[in-house]
């Protein structure tokens, strides 16, 4: 088997990135050019609280996946894909909580997943094809998808991304499409049952290598799951340490650049985005360190990691989370609901994280993605909540 390279988490740069980007952007940040985003407002309706970007049609542009809508790109006409109804933010939520999209059953069209309310059943839409406006057919993946941040990213280096959510409270798992995945997805089981994350309301989920092995391990704030050098092979031995309260997506990358791995998370509904240092302990076995990132915001409920000025190193996009338990739930419900990035530096051993505001009237929801950088393209983020769909285009950065 291959190692895994962790091509679907966003923690390796594409050699095309750094070729056709990375001069102008270092010439534009050492002559100190801000980063900035030009917002676009795709829907003022709560959709979803999840979106992703996929070239639905084919005609090589960037199209946005929202619950039951489809929006084309480059005006954003919508598109109903499915039969919705209206979501009323205030009180409730909707049947999306999270999209992605791949090819589920090769025909190179990508199709969208959809993972709806903790504990419901994922489900994922075969993309009609020609003409494209035409319905959406679903077909499921599994009938409990549990923990608030599953995971869309290549578990067995395969470099095809499979599922991770762990099935009805009960044990962690991943999916892939099988042979005909309109009968259901394949089903993996990995550690023992009732492990820690595994709850229907479980808060932090990621995916990335811990131990420096190469290989993907699957990470709880209690902990993780070592990937065996066959992921199919169960169980996979739990590790645990603590990795802070309840939180969003967590991800790896060594920081402070002293050849192990550190993880990095935010807070799901309270205050704190966090990076956690690993070092070992007296008996060898890991343990981390928390510092601190920001503690001026709260409900930061989705995560992600991606080099937004191309500079080569990792950076991390966040928000708050609109209304999160509605107008008077969790920590600061009414404060302006902001979208950053934080800026990732090393000096030496040193860690400096510099925040960059983004938007202050949008925020993130538990779900949004980040294209990224190419030669054609600089990266984009799209986010949905309570408040709408929105886009975040950089634009190339200046010579």
């Amino acid at each position: 088997m291959k190692p895994n390279r962790l091509l679907l988490t966003g923690l390796l740069l594409p050699a095309a990135m750094l070729l056709a980007s990375l001069a102008d952007a270092g010439r534009a940040q050492a002559q100190g050019v801000p980063v900035r985003f030009k917002k676009t407002v795709i829907d003022t309706k709560f959709r979803a609280e999840g979106a992703c970007f996929a070239d639905v049609n084919g005609d090589d542009k960037d199209d946005i996946l929202a619950g039951e809508f489809w929006y084309e790109a480059p005006d954003w006409t919508p598109h109903q894909l499915r039969p919705t109804k209206e979501y009323n933010g205030a009180t409730g939520y909707s049947d999306c909580f999270l999209t992605f999209s791949m090819d589920v059953d090769g025909d190179s069209l990508p199709d969208q997943i959809v993972v709806g309310y903790p504990g419901a059943a994922a489900v994922w839409r075969k993309n009609p094809g020609k003409p494209f406006t035409r319905e959406w057919e679903q077909y499921p993946i599994t009938t409990s998808a549990c923990n608030e941040s599953p995971v869309l990213a290549d578990l067995d280096g395969d470099e095809r991304p499979e599922l991770l959510t762990p099935f009805n409270e009960s044990q962690m798992a991943y999916y892939t499409p099988g042979p005909d995945p309109k009968k259901g997805w394949e089903q993996h089981l990995i550690g023992e049952p009732n492990q820690p994350g595994v709850k229907r309301f479980a808060h932090g989920l990621g995916v990335g290598d811990v131990n420096g092995d190469k290989f993907a391990d699957v990470l709880t704030t209690e902990g993780y799951y070592q990937a065996p050098v066959d992921p199919k092979k169960k169980p996979w031995k739990f590790v645990p340490v603590p990795l802070g309260p309840a939180c969003a997506q967590m991800y790896t990358y060594d920081f402070d650049g002293d050849g192990d791995m550190d993880v990095i998370s935010s807070s799901a509904h309270a205050i704190g985005v966090w990076w956690y240092e690993q070092s070992k302990g007296a008996d060898g076995a890991p343990q981390f360190k928390q510092h601190v990132i920001d503690n001026t915001f709260s409900q930061s409920h989705s995560l992600m990691m991606e080099d937004l000025n191309a500079d080569g190193k990792p950076d991390f996009i966040t928000g708050k989370r609109f209304w999160a338990h509605g107008p008077n739930g969790d920590v600061n419900p009414g404060d302006p609901a902001m979208v950053f990035w934080f800026e990732f530096k090393r000096t030496g051993s040193a860690v400096e994280w510099t925040r960059h505001e983004i938007d202050n009237d949008s925020g993130v929801g538990t779900q949004f993605t980040v294209t990224k950088e190419s030669d054609q393209r600089p990266p984009s983020i799209v986010t949905a909540n309570k408040k709408g769909v929105f886009l975040f285009q950089r634009p190339r950065l200046a010579d």
